[in-house]
């Protein structure tokens, strides 16, 4: 039993060497199966350095990527917002509050050619003029907060008659849609040029002289107010802001008297606001009022009072408008009528010094009517441009009234003037206009020089 049981062992021993011998030789002559070999275990293959940089590399490209759209958000400019006017500005300075954060970019320019129809001996040189390059800069730091600004290149640069201006600047806080607030260096609500000046959205080569002289665009001062809109018709804006320098008046207007926010003296304050209503689709009914003294406590050395120092009257100044515009199916039509009052006038022209048939009015008026109608759908119904005939009709008078007759001032009547304006105006693109027109002065004494205009414009 034990011998078997050696036998089978021995027997055993040599079954498995035969085996193993006979499997290395099969696998060696690759007559093994290799289908049939169980998988061998294996462990995972250790990362590369290169794979690892790569995936590295793909991690910042995901976070720059991210961050390009991110900054893309803040700072680009859509193209795509409509150019529609917020709170009375010009729709291209309306851009920043249509955009939910960030920068918004806009501007316009004027590039004019005046030519002079001489009358009598008056020998006016032709004038081609780079008149205007605007920038808007506005920046949104949330729903809340925007600030704004219009910076103007006028005539060209600084040299000469070119100069560098800041049009307004002015810090909001938008509230709700009835009352928000506004500070800084404002654009005083009155007329229809005054706070959208862009040249695609007004008619002639040049503003209306009523809104010049007597409403003194560009006019701009600095103060602080509120402005909203009241049932989705009604927009209104209520401003206080540093008064007129009525030494600086003279017998052709008030432009003299601006301060434009450069040191401006603020010793009187003014107060202006301005109401419109829509009152049916495409017609606008509004109106505006200023009250301010003028004086500003300063004093001048007076030849009329023997030369020596006299302290300027008050001379308070009430200014008011009413418009009326109507815009639908081609036609356009604009309506404007404005005084100003000025009390003390007569102190303050013999204080300044002014003289006899040049002082400064105790009243001016002047009124405007304006037509226009785009022909070009007539011809071309489906076209995206315009072409506009326009016609404007203006009355004004700087020397309305003169106090102080006893003295010897009088009325300068070639103030008393008469302005027809003819005119075409071509859009190509809605951004983009050229203009030509002719301008007739007739004052009611003397004679002035007619003009003939050719202007592009732009705006974006």
């Amino acid at each position: 039993m034990g011998r078997l049981m050696r036998m089978n062992a021995a027997a055993r021993s040599g079954l498995v060497g035969i085996l193993t011998v006979l499997a290395c030789g099969l696998a060696g002559s690759g007559w093994a199966d290799e289908k049939s070999a169980p998988a061998p275990v294996s462990e995972p293959e250790p990362v590369s350095k290169s794979d690892a940089k790569v995936e590295e590399l793909e991690e910042k490209v995901d976070v720059l990527a991210e961050e390009m759209g991110r900054l893309k958000a803040i700072f680009a400019v859509p193209e795509d917002l409509e150019l529609t006017s917020f709170s009375g500005l010009g729709p291209a300075a309306s851009k920043v509050y249509k955009r939910a954060s960030g920068l918004s970019i806009g501007g316009y320019g004027e590039v004019r050619l005046r030519g002079h129809v001489n009358k009598g001996d008056n020998d006016s040189d032709d004038i081609f003029d780079a008149l205007r390059a605007v920038l808007y800069v506005g920046y949104k730091f949330n729903e809340n907060w925007v600030v704004n600004s219009e910076i103007e290149f006028e005539h060209g640069g600084t040299g000469g008659d070119g100069s560098v201006s800041t049009e307004f600047l002015t810090i909001d806080y938008l509230y709700r849609d009835e009352v928000n607030a506004r500070v800084g260096l404002l654009l005083i609500p009155m007329g229809f040029v005054n706070e959208i000046h862009e040249p695609t959205f007004f008619y002639g080569a040049e503003r209306p002289e009523v809104e010049r002289v007597i409403l003194p665009s560009t006019w701009r001062e600095n103060g602080a107010g509120i402005f909203g809109t009241i049932s989705e018709r009604i927009y209104y804006r209520a401003y206080a802001v540093n008064g007129f320098k009525g030494e600086d008046f003279t017998s052709s207007g008030l432009r003299g008297g601006r301060q434009k926010g450069s040191k401006a003296i603020a010793n009187d304050f003014a107060f202006v606001m301005r109401v419109d209503v829509d009152v049916a689709d495409g017609l606008l009914l509004g109106g505006s009022f200023y009250t301010g003294q003028t004086g500003q406590e300063q004093s001048v050395v007076s030849a009329n009072a023997g030369g020596v120092e006299v302290d300027l009257p008050d001379a308070r100044l009430n200014l008011y408008e009413v418009h009326a515009q109507y815009k639908g199916y081609g036609l356009s039509l604009r309506a404007l009528w404005t005084q100003a009052f000025l009390n003390e006038a007569g102190k303050l022209s013999r204080d300044t010094d002014q003289n006899l048939n040049a002082a400064i009015a105790s009243r001016m008026k002047g009124f405007y009517v304006e037509a226009a109608y785009d022909v070009l759908p007539l011809i071309l119904p489906e076209t995206k441009a315009s072409l506009e005939p326009y016609f404007r009709f203006e009355k004004y008078d700087t020397q309305d009234r003169v106090q102080d007759a006893a003295l010897g001032y009088t009325p300068d009547q070639s103030k008393d003037i008469d302005l027809y304006v003819a005119g075409l105006q071509f859009k190509p693109i809605p951004q983009v206009v050229f203009k030509v027109d002719y301008r007739r002065f007739n004052p009611n004494k003397g004679r002035g020089d007619d003009q003939i205009q050719g202007l592009v414009g732009y705006v974006f």
